[in-house]
């Protein structure tokens, strides 16, 4: 099933921007942040490439008051989480996804996700299906990284070139102190934000200070040059729990011309639903939560 949003739709007034109180887990002798709201049923939310709790900031206050209990951590790598030098990859995330279900909720769960959050999603719920008892995916990414095959010959050229500069020992450091600049993270911000409003100074500081943590530039090498992942064509077919796919319309990082695979599931089962949002960018939850919290709660009302 297929629902349309119009752009100007606007169910509730925006959340306010609330502080989220952090508490820590040691998880292979890592710290690992996390922060939990509310009574109910298990959603654990699931940051994109760069992101944070925080990112959930104008999310979790509201879907605690619905009803759930709400769960969010900060991937190994980001954020407040420790940034060792691993051998990063979706399956590290995976295992370390695993052992907070375990240890936390042990409990069927609705696992959301953005971006590479969405991809992790859709593992879960392929992978271990006692643990998840439904999936929300917002501009799920398609892996961690690039297929070479998925770039034309040029591109590819130009990518490989970038990771070895960003993974040298000389230029790396001097790259990544270029990157994570400001006045660089709200110009990158612009571009996959639609409403560039929601780009405010509070965002860019959560993205900034973790990239200023020890270790965070050799976590940002280790990441880039990381294998992709599974693919979702691979991992659909496996999953029998409903999912509900929300995507930005005008996101120039997972185009919503690549979500024909989702669109099309939605059209052939009842247990997916597929929600296009106009004027939004790659992080819905952020840029528009007054739409995506309440298409999560109508949805979670009906599905679960």
């Amino acid at each position: 099933m297929t629902t349309q949003i119009p752009a100007s739709t606007s169910p509730a007034p925006t959340p306010p921007s609330l502080p989220i109180e952090t508490q820590f887990w040691s998880w292979q002798g890592h710290s690992v942040a996390y922060a939990v709201q509310g009574e109910g049923i298990p959603l654990i939310l699931i940051h994109g490439f760069g992101a944070s709790i925080g990112h959930w900031r104008r999310n979790i206050p509201v879907l605690a008051a619905a009803g759930y209990r709400v769960y969010a951590l900060d991937l190994l790598g980001f954020g407040k989480s420790a940034k060792p030098l691993l051998d990063y990859r979706m399956e590290l995330w995976q295992d370390l996804l695993k052992d907070f279900w375990t240890t936390h909720i042990q409990a069927p769960a609705v696992f959301v996700g953005n971006s590479i959050g969405a991809l992790l999603c859709l593992m879960l719920l392929a992978d271990q299906p006692e643990m998840a008892r439904a999936g929300v995916l917002l501009n799920a990414a398609g892996g961690l990284n690039h297929r070479p095959e998925e770039l034309n010959p040029p591109l590819r050229l130009v990518m490989g070139s970038f990771t070895k500069l960003v993974s040298s020992p000389a230029i790396g450091p001097f790259l990544f102190n270029l990157i994570r600049q400001k006045p660089r993270l709200r110009r990158t911000l612009h571009q996959v934000y639609r409403d560039r409003t929601a780009v405010t100074d509070e965002l860019i500081d959560l993205i900034y200070q973790p990239a200023c943590d020890e270790g965070a530039q050799q976590v940002f090498a280790k990441i880039l040059t990381a294998p992709p992942g599974p693919k979702p064509e691979d991992l659909l077919p496996r999953i029998t729990q409903p999912l509900l796919i929300l995507w930005g319309e005008a996101d120039p990082w997972t185009p919503i011309t690549g979500a024909t695979l989702y669109q099309t599931l939605a059209e052939q089962s009842d247990r997916v639903k597929f929600i296009p949002i106009p004027d939004t960018g790659h992080c819905p939850h952020d840029e528009r939560p007054e739409v995506v919290n309440q298409a999560m709660i109508d949805w979670l009302g009906q599905a679960l």
